[in-house]
């Protein structure tokens, strides 16, 4: 049965369901359907994709990524952030909304799902957490600047060319603004109001389509004065209907490099949504899990008629916050959004495309994370700069680029922190016999050590990045302070590679020539393991290595230069004495 669930991890939250959780999923699905109905038709226009495509995506998507992911929290299905790129990358190659971008749109979710699919079995999903979390809220206020931008023809009535880059959109608006249509204003501004005002005083009603609704009835009023105002126009089916990816070689080969940004940001907020919930939750993440239940989700979702997704911050906070208790909150909001669509479908066809545009227009405001964003300007230089190359670079550059410069960005955020690990220089804080005899940090307070004994505490593992600054540091003891033995406090060392191994050998070759040698206490029983291993202990020797520091000083202080003690006036150790 074990074997069997890792395989169908579905079988293991099966089990957990009760009438109780099956009451409170069935009010959290119903919840998530009323919620996702607008949201789906406006990340489709978003895409580039027929409206009814956003409603395919959110029927089939979530189904399988819940049977397949590990949060019992997370709802997936169509983003707008996956949305834009599913734009940006495939609208360089067909029309938007023609069947060859339809096409291309499902090719590009096939290829992105593999690569989702790859990563999980190949157990990857650990690389996520050197990912900065403000690739992706610099990633989605850049992307929403750009649909806010894409939405305000739609509401002025300029023609602008689709496509444009952000500041030729808005030269565009700035050159067509004689064309502007009040009618057009009207519809778009009264669905935003609308939606805005019901937001605030009915927090729990359906705002969006509340505020679609308003805007198709301005359009039916509006229409007898003008035939300016477009609808979407009817669906041509209700449910997902079968389809086909193009997998001819040119398209595979055109699209590879795009599905594989897709698949890098839908993992990366597939896996902090379900972190964030998790904490919450009490519920472990399997980050690898996730990843198999993404890259699934796509390519059963590619042959229904569906485009790329992930894991949605709206809809997932909405489901926790509805009471949702298993991962069958988010298939039953599937079926009932299959149910609705059924009912209402027909009067989607006259949903104004300005009326939309104002929907969009608040999803595009509420992805920005003002709260997260004040707190990182105001808390760390680093992940500043991280937000705003991601940020400047969606909306300067191409969408793939600027996710890649962001992931490049936090990785070399990692490696930098990693590669300069803090060196304490340790010593006691009282005088042999007085009071608690504890070694700490002489940053805390100018106190005397020993000339000829140094002790060092690395808080961080040595290995290939690490290992010149450590070196650095030892250097500075040998030739500035000319002390030669140097006991190293290895508590804070998680692991050890073979660079670390020979540049440590390195400087204990050079200690030697001067009668000292490196030691070490409380190494770690994997690092010890690794030293055994490539007989580094043998080398360094084996009587160098210590389990107590009170241990350490008591045999080392043996091996001191007794004339230089006679001479001292330190008396750090209570052997001194």
């Amino acid at each position: 049965m074990f074997q069997l669930a890792k395989i169908f991890p579905f079988i293991a939250w099966f089990r957990l369901t009760t009438i109780e959780t099956i009451k409170a999923d069935f009010f959290a699905g119903l919840t998530g359907a009323i919620i996702v109905l607008p949201q789906s038709v406006a990340f489709a226009t978003i895409a580039g994709m027929p409206p009814e495509y956003g409603l395919y995506t959110a029927m089939v998507i979530p189904i399988v990524a819940a049977l397949f992911g590990s949060s019992f929290h997370l709802v997936s299905g169509p983003t707008t952030a996956i949305s834009i790129v599913v734009f940006a990358a495939v609208s360089k190659y067909a029309e938007p909304g023609s069947a060859e971008f339809v096409s291309l749109a499902l090719t590009l979710t096939f290829l992105a799902g593999v690569y989702q699919l790859v990563f999980g079995l190949a157990k990857f999903g650990m690389l996520v957490n050197f990912v900065s979390h403000n690739v992706v809220i610099g990633f989605t206020a850049g992307a929403a600047l750009l649909i806010a931008s894409s939405q305000i023809p739609y509401i002025v009535g300029i023609d602008i060319p689709r496509g444009e880059d952000f500041l030729n959109t808005w030269f565009d608006i700035y050159t067509g603004v004689g064309e502007f249509n009040i009618y057009l204003l009207i519809v778009g501004l009264g669905t935003l109001v609308t939606a805005i005002v019901v937001k605030i005083l009915k927090p729990k009603f359906p705002n969006l389509l509340i505020g679609m609704l308003v805007g198709g009835l301005l359009a039916f009023y509006l229409g007898g004065f003008t035939d300016s105002i477009k609808t979407v126009g009817a669906m041509p089916a209700y449910f997902p209907p079968l389809s086909t990816p193009d997998f001819s070689l040119n398209s595979l080969k055109a699209l590879a490099p795009e599905a594989f940004a897709i698949a890098l940001l839908g993992l990366i907020e597939a896996s902090s949504i379900g972190r964030s919930i998790a904490t919450k939750s009490n519920q472990r993440i399997n980050a690898n899990q996730e990843f198999i239940g993404q890259g699934t989700s796509n390519i059963v979702g590619s042959f229904f008629s569906s485009y790329a997704s992930s894991g949605s911050f709206t809809r997932s906070g909405v489901n926790f916050e509805s009471g949702a208790r298993t991962p069958l909150s988010a298939i039953l909001a599937a079926l009932f959004l299959m149910a609705i669509v059924f009912l209402v479908a027909p009067l989607i066809s006259y949903l104004p495309l300005a009326a939309m545009a104002g929907v969009i227009l608040l999803v595009a405001y509420n992805l920005i994370d003002f709260k997260n964003i004040k707190k990182t300007f105001t808390y760390s230089k680093s992940e500043s700069v991280i937000f705003t190359a991601t940020f400047l670079a969606t909306l300067l550059f191409e969408l793939e680029f600027a996710i890649y410069l962001g992931v490049l960005l936090s990785l070399m955020l990692f490696i930098a922190k990693t590669s300069t690990p803090d060196v304490h220089t340790l010593a006691f804080g009282t005088p042999p016999g007085e009071g608690d005899r504890r070694l700490q940090s002489i940053r805390k307070a100018p106190l005397v050590q020993c000339p000829q004994l140094k002790i060092i505490r690395i808080d961080m593992s040595i290995y290939f990045g690490s290992i010149n600054h450590i070196q650095k540091q030892i250097s500075q003891i040998v030739d500035n302070q000319r002390i030669y033995h140097i006991l190293i406090v290895a508590s804070g060392v998680n692991f050890i590679d073979l660079a670390g191994i020979e540049a440590l050998l390195i400087e204990n070759k050079r200690l030697k020539a001067h009668n000292g040698s490196l030691y070490f206490v409380a190494v770690k029983s994997t690092a010890f393991e690794f030293m055994e291993k490539v007989n580094f202990v043998n080398e360094i020797g084996r009587d160098n290595f210590f389990d107590s520091k009170a241990e350490a000083i008591n045999v080392l202080y043996d091996r001191l230069d007794k004339s230089k003690c006679e001479k001292c006036q330190a008396l750090v150790f209570k052997e001194c004495n």
